[in-house]
């Protein structure tokens, strides 16, 4: 998930280079929010493990 998010980072930051607002703006939306996904599940299964150990 965090790979994909820094896919669409790239994306994002390549067509804001090239001038393509629509689509920077949809890659970087997209990539927050894998981004954050993949920081709450991180987050779960941290503290899942640590309470099981």
């Amino acid at each position: 998930m965090l790979h994909w998010s820094l896919i669409f980072l790239v994306i994002a930051i390549i067509a804001g280079i090239l001038g393509f607002t629509g689509i920077a703006g949809a890659a970087i939306g997209i990539a927050k929010f894998l981004f954050f996904l993949f920081l709450a599940v991180w987050l779960i299964v941290f503290f899942v493990i640590r309470k099981a150990v």
